[in-house]
């Protein structure tokens, strides 16, 4: 049985964080969920202790916060916000990469290193944050809520700031910690709503409520060492998609309707997955890596299946454009692939919009050059390619969203790199780079 209690004596779990609150690389948002002053007593069985650090003073409401305030991207006054931390400039060893995400609205991404963690805009590209600690310092995973204050840290790589089973919630307004989720296990992934909580072990997954930390719901799941789960961020209406028990199978909750879907998408293991903005559509990649499928979350409709390759390929991520008329693929071959989607993401999903797909046999999308002889050739000839591409480096790992410039594409690797390319969607082929960075590399100060 958890229990759950305010921090005595000691707001501030981690020693090496200053005691001060330097200047905040994310403007406070008045109306975000505080800290409640009197936590609960007792809570369902989920996880060994449950931290959140109680203080009256501002609990001015519970209610989640309805817009969140852009991040200030000026530091000049104070260009390393914690005082107590050694200016990562000078350090004479190379950083270490060990986590790199993009935010809810992929306008910024955050980077986890061994000393600590940064955060950076996308377009303009900059680093407008870093915070490295004293000692230990590795951040396995940062998760941000938009552009506001609060952000969720995990620790990882060889000497972690944080035991890597807890969750510290962490207020940069407040330059520390307010509260912690503690398990009996690592924590595989966090996700952040502005109502929601959700941290993913390796076989099962926790949502909470933002404001107080109370346990609403506990999924079981199958071997899920990648931490996957994605949510819907859509005020009022929360999807979660995750692995379901049986391999290849996913499971969505429609927490709106209390409904629970099951879609076997794929016969091997589910190798990753996205979901729009409003939970309507869902993107899958089995450990084949050949094929990625789009379904209808509401009543598991396939709605579509485009080809990346014919060789087995690891996916590493899947993001669909704001209006799901694209959706970018990445994987270990080194190429990024852009495809056009035929789901009209205007309406409201319904049950079986294009039922035409779903019965097609031979599997020939509709507008395929090879259409007319569907019943003739196998299913690779009649698979629907990708329209535009982009070349990396083979084997490195790298993350892809849609840029916030029309039919641009933004690429984050593993190996600090950051490119931006943009796709011509009616002549297609190879993307034009538009800019490059290397996020790792040493700054000028700011």
């Amino acid at each position: 049985m958890a229990t759950v209690s305010a921090w005595p004596n000691n707001p501030n779990p981690n020693p090496n964080s200053p005691s001060s609150s330097p200047s905040s690389f994310l403007q406070v948002d008045p109306n975000l969920p505080p800290q409640p002053s009197s936590p609960a007593t007792s809570m369902s069985e989920q996880s060994d202790h449950l931290y959140f650090d109680s203080n009256p003073e501002e609990s001015d409401s519970l209610s989640p916060p309805s817009s969140l305030p852009p991040i200030r991207t000026s530091l000049s006054e104070n260009p390393n916000p914690n005082p107590n931390s050694p200016n990562s400039l000078s350090s004479s060893q190379p950083l270490a990469l060990l986590h790199v995400s993009f935010n809810q609205d992929y306008g910024c991404f955050s980077s986890g290193t061994d000393r600590g963690f940064r955060i950076y805009n996308c377009d303009p590209f900059r680093e407008i944050f870093r915070r490295d600690f004293d000692r230990g310092g590795g951040i396995g995973k940062v998760e941000m809520l938009y552009r506001c204050n609060i952000l969720a840290l995990v620790g990882g790589g060889p000497d972690p700031q944080y035991p890597v089973n807890k969750v510290m919630i962490w207020d940069d307004h407040q330059s520390r910690c307010i509260g912690e989720l503690s398990f009996r296990s690592e924590v595989r992934g966090v996700r952040l709503r502005r109502d929601r909580i959700v941290v993913v072990l390796e076989q099962k997954v926790f949502v909470y409520n933002f404001a107080d930390l109370k346990l609403l719901h506990q999924i079981e799941t199958s071997a899920n060492p990648k931490g996957l789960c994605e949510v819907s961020q859509s005020a009022g209406k929360l999807v979660l998609v995750c692995p379901g028990l049986r391999k290849g199978q996913i499971r969505v909750e429609h927490y709106a309707s209390r409904k629970t879907k099951f879609i076997m998408a794929h016969d091997s293991r589910i190798a990753c997955f996205s979901l729009t903005q409003d939970g309507g559509l869902l993107a899958t990649a089995s450990s084949k890596g050949t094929l990625v499928r789009i379904f209808n979350t509401f009543d598991g409709t396939l709605l579509q299946e485009v080809r990346r390759g014919a060789d087995r390929a690891e996916i590493y991520s899947l993001a669909f454009s704001t209006t799901a008329q694209w959706l970018a693929v990445s994987s270990d071959k080194g190429t990024v692939h852009v495809f056009s989607l035929k789901v009209n993401s205007g309406s409201p999903v319904t049950e079986n919009p294009n039922p035409a797909l779903e019965s097609n046999a031979a599997g020939a999308p509709a507008g395929s050059s090879l259409s007319f002889i569907k019943g003739v050739l196998p299913r690779y000839f009649n698979s629907e390619w990708s329209v535009a591409q982009f070349r990396l480096l083979e084997g490195n790992q790298y993350i892809v969203a849609f840029g916030h410039q029309k039919n641009t594409v933004v690429i984050l690797g593993m190996d600090g790199s950051f490119y931006r390319c943009k796709f011509d969607p009616a002549k297609g082929g190879e993307m034009t780079q538009l800019e490059y960075n290397n996020f790792l590399k040493p700054e000028e100060p700011f």
